[in-house]
């Protein structure tokens, strides 16, 4: 029999059930609170709030935990690939060789978007933020791929599933060229699936493309370290949108614009431009890290601290120490780069930052890479998206599995009590 917990409201009992996660997580159901006593509770930002009950992502922020389906992050990024880990978050396990097989061939048979599609990009503005194109194309997919939108049918789930792993590097990669100017540079099925991303992005028709190996390692770990981190701004975004029966498609481009706000995925590009208002200002890291600590001042140190992570940030711990071999590897020579490493060599020996958990985060670290990568600041939430849209599948395709009831929050109305309606020619 399941615990209660029994709570007076205008002097009436009201019994709650009391759930507990495989974690110990302890949560009160309140789904029947306002059937029982009028009552509803109130959270702001829901960041007290459980909206579901998931068996995919564990995060336990005090103690720096990231879990996948159980196994850790630090042991997935350094002994599984990205689809790999994508087949583990959307499927529940890790895959056999054969599955894993499988998964990939059928992933790379999908690379390919409708012509028509492609002709979209013709139609949009050179200069149109990165995402916005992002979100549109996964959306159109919606128009293009009808025969796959049946959320109640598995091999329709099946195909969305691979079409959007298989394509969403394709149309980021194109939305990239457009940007440029460049032509547009068609998918290699002979190439895994980081190194024909990479192909795509920075190939040229004019000219051979060699991949290196390391590059194309290190892309596939920062993938894997944006793969799932439970119920953010957009995953439920994409659990709401997806509780109304929506398609896949329609979800993760929803998912997308929640991704965009620069309070959720762009952390990384506003760590860039931090950087490089540093430098403008002739690299003075001090004078920023003394701004930081002054109340005064509304200047805040980019890709410090985080919501959850009250202690480290995993994610950034596993990022951090592919800095040095990529920036090596590349021999790259940007002045931004020594600027945030000396911002974290003053930041995690200073005792402001030490005593207020302001640790590096993933995004700090993450930017520094996509940068010396060669990719431009405004494709960064986009390599996100690419990386988190595991995570959204799985998500949505379990909200389907649990036939959740379509998501409506109440609110506290503060408006206007009942007014009568005052002629126009009666008005001051």
């Amino acid at each position: 029999m399941s615990q209660q917990v029994k709570i007076q409201l205008d002097g009436q009992d009201v019994e709650l059930p009391l759930i507990e996660g495989s974690e110990g997580e302890k949560a009160l159901d309140v789904s029947k609170l306002r059937a029982q006593s009028g009552y509803i509770t109130y959270d702001g930002g829901f960041g007290n709030t459980g909206a579901c009950q998931s068996g995919i992502t564990f995060v336990q922020g005090e103690k720096g935990i990231l879990r996948h389906r159980g196994y850790s992050i630090e042991g997935l990024c350094e002994h599984a690939s990205f689809l790999e880990v994508a087949y583990l978050l959307i499927y529940g396990e890790l895959p056999t060789q054969s599955e894993l097989t499988a998964f990939m061939d059928e992933i790379t048979q999908h690379t390919l978007i409708h012509e028509d599609l492609r002709r979209i990009y013709d139609a949009l503005p050179k200069d149109a933020h990165p995402m916005a194109i992002l979100s549109s194309v996964v959306c159109c997919l919606s128009t293009f791929y009808q025969d796959s939108l049946d959320y109640s049918n598995p091999d329709h789930v099946r195909l969305s599933i691979i079409r959007l792993l298989a394509k969403l590097p394709t149309i980021a990669a194109f939305t990239y060229k457009k940007s440029i100017g460049q032509p547009l540079i068609y998918p290699r099925n002979d190439l895994s699936y980081t190194a024909n991303f990479l192909n795509m992005m920075f190939a040229l028709p004019t000219e051979s493309y060699h991949v290196d190996p390391d590059i194309s390692e290190a892309l596939d770990q920062l993938l894997i370290l944006h793969g799932d981190h439970e119920q953010n701004c957009s995953t439920s975004t994409v659990r709401m949108v997806g509780s109304s029966h929506a398609n896949l498609f329609a979800s993760v481009s929803a998912g997308i614009c929640a991704l965009w706000g620069p309070l959720h995925g762009g952390a990384n590009q506003a760590v860039l431009e931090m950087l490089q208002a540093i430098h403008e200002d002739g690299d003075d890291v001090e004078k920023y890290v003394n701004l930081a600590k002054d109340k005064t001042s509304d200047f805040r140190l980019m890709g410090f601290g985080h919501r959850v992570y009250k202690n480290f940030d995993p994610r950034a711990q596993i990022i951090k120490s592919s800095v040095d071999k990529v920036l090596n590897k590349l021999g790259v020579k940007d002045p931004l780069l020594g600027i945030a490493r000396k911002l974290e060599e003053i930041a995690l020996n200073d005792e402001y930052f030490s005593q207020r958990k302001l640790y590096p985060n993933v995004d700090f670290y993450s930017g520094i890479i996509y940068r010396a990568l060669g990719f431009p600041s405004d494709m960064f939430t986009v390599l996100f998206s690419i990386g988190r849209l595991p995570g959204w599948i799985a998500q949505w395709k379990e909200m389907m599995e649990d036939q959740s009831r379509i998501a409506r929050p109440r609110q506290i109305y503060t408006g206007s009590t009942e007014r009568d309606y005052v002629p126009i020619d009666q008005r001051s």
